[in-house]
């Protein structure tokens, strides 16, 4: 059994009958009283952020996951198929466990979490960064780069992102996934 001296960031471990991934830990010591762990844990069976705090030397259940590539290859009512590239085995991942559904298109690579122990699919998780083309946005102005000001777009996979006022339809634009905001024009 681990314990909170071997917390690190990206640890999966069992916590509350669920499976968290440590997003920040953070070791305090206060000049009166015990020492504590401070962590912001990510829950991957449904997303949710949650704060707790652990007594230091506190044991913790970790748990091993795997994480494998998949392309995405198309929408089956609610459901997603997804191919492992190695093997060409198909598989169907319910909507519940993809994050950012909107922003998937055929052929898109993905890493699918599964729990090592009982090959339960946590997670879908799209790369950091992807490029899309803007199929609809209102015309950009010329010159108007000074201020931060952003106007809705619509990407290629029919994902409403914000933009800035230069971003013209048929731009291609970098998209940080993690947050669904605007990067940068593509090259």
């Amino acid at each position: 059994m681990a314990t909170t001296a071997d917390l690190k960031n990206g640890l999966c471990i069992n916590f509350n009958h669920d499976i968290y991934t440590v997003v920040s830990f953070q070791h305090v010591k206060p000049g009166k009283g015990p020492a504590f762990v401070r962590t912001r844990l990510k829950s991957l069976t449904n997303g949710r952020v949650l704060e707790n705090t652990f007594s230091a030397g506190h044991e913790i259940d970790i748990t091993r996951i795997i994480r494998r590539p998949y392309q995405f290859l198309y929408k089956e009512g609610e459901d997603y198929v997804f191919m492992q590239q190695e093997t060409f085995e198909q598989i169907t991942v319910p909507k519940e466990h993809i994050e950012n559904p909107d922003m998937y298109l055929d052929g898109q690579e993905v890493e699918i979490v599964i729990q090592e122990e009982t090959d339960q699919i946590l997670t879908v998780e799209l790369p950091p960064f992807v490029i899309m083309e803007v199929t609809y946005t209102e015309p950009g102005i010329k010159g108007d780069t000074a201020t931060n000001t952003l106007k809705p777009a619509t990407v290629e996979s029919g994902a409403e992102i914000r933009v800035p006022l230069f971003v013209n339809q048929g731009d291609r634009i970098k998209i940080d996934t993690r947050d669904r905001s605007y990067v940068e024009r593509a090259k």
